[in-house]
């Protein structure tokens, strides 16, 4: 069926009369979509004479790579050693660990030492775990290069990350008063006997408590387990406290691996201390 209109109006369009202005199906596609496939194209055009848009790049981006976790700080031995291994103190060897140290004064001072005589905080004294007392040692600050010579008197730091407390003239001897942990190079400057060094005892800490009985229910229950087991009271100026100390070990060496049992099954964290002599530190083991 076809399409028709009615004839323009040939007082304003003159015509010729037999031509009527006639339209099939055919003839009004081509009326409107043609024009309107033009205008399309026409603002298609127009469109892409706009403003132009900052082009993103959407390559891949490099991946991330995480800084290495830093790790625990640990005693350094003599060189050849690997790091936490016990500095070797036999025959014709130098002594030298690596670690965090610290200092202490006022609370401490005119209070008795574990040698037995009185610290003097402005004496050049340390104190160490393990090393024999009167030791001569050389500490070394490793952030700015300053180092000093301090005798072995006490015994400590009683925690796990420090090699080493020194008395407040050490301290300022090594610039580290105001930061209070600096981290140092120890190396024993005097001669350690190795028969001495071998014959020593040692013992393990594994607690201290302000309370006693505290210490004395950890004690029966280790007691079975690993005897001897020890309470040491420590008068210090922040109160008494009860230290307890499990085994009698021969050796340093042995004593570290004991320490490392009671770490592994007991969950502890091990302070391996000398046994020094009970009349010199007033009931140490």
């Amino acid at each position: 069926m076809g399409w028709s209109f009615s004839p323009v109006p040939e007082a304003l369009f003159p015509v010729n009369p037999a031509r009527r202005l006639c339209f099939h199906r055919s003839n009004f596609r081509n009326f409107f979509v043609v024009p309107g496939f033009f205008t399309l194209c026409c603002l298609a055009l127009l469109s892409g004479c706009g403003v132009r848009r900052p082009v993103v790049d959407r390559g891949s981006a490099p991946p991330l790579v995480p800084a290495p976790a830093p790790r625990a700080e640990a005693p350094v031995a003599s060189p050849g050693k690997p790091a936490g291994s016990k500095p070797d103190v036999s025959a014709g060897s130098r002594y030298v660990e690596e670690g965090n140290a610290s200092w202490y004064g006022l609370p401490f001072h005119g209070r008795r030492s574990s040698n037995g005589e009185v610290y003097d905080m402005n004496r050049m004294t340390a104190a160490h775990r393990t090393l024999p007392f009167e030791t001569m040692v050389r500490v070394t600050n490793l952030s700015n290069g300053r180092s000093a010579v301090l005798r072995i008197t006490d015994r400590g730091p009683f925690v796990d990350n420090r090699v080493l407390d020194l008395s407040l003239a050490g301290a300022r001897e090594l610039d580290m008063v105001s930061t209070g942990v600096a981290r140092v190079r120890v190396e024993v400057i005097s001669h350690l006997d190795p028969v001495a060094i071998a014959a020593a005892y040692f013992t393990v800490q594994v607690g201290a408590f302000r309370e006693r009985a505290n210490a004395e229910r950890l004690r029966d229950r280790l007691l079975d387990l690993y005897p001897p087991v020890y309470i040491q009271t420590y008068d210090s100026p922040d109160g008494t406290f009860y230290r307890v100390q499990v085994g009698r070990v021969k050796g340093e060496d042995e004593a570290r691996k004991f320490g490392e049992t009671l770490r592994q099954r007991e969950g502890f964290t091990p302070i391996v201390l000398r046994v020094d002599e009970p009349a010199k530190n007033g009931g140490q083991p």
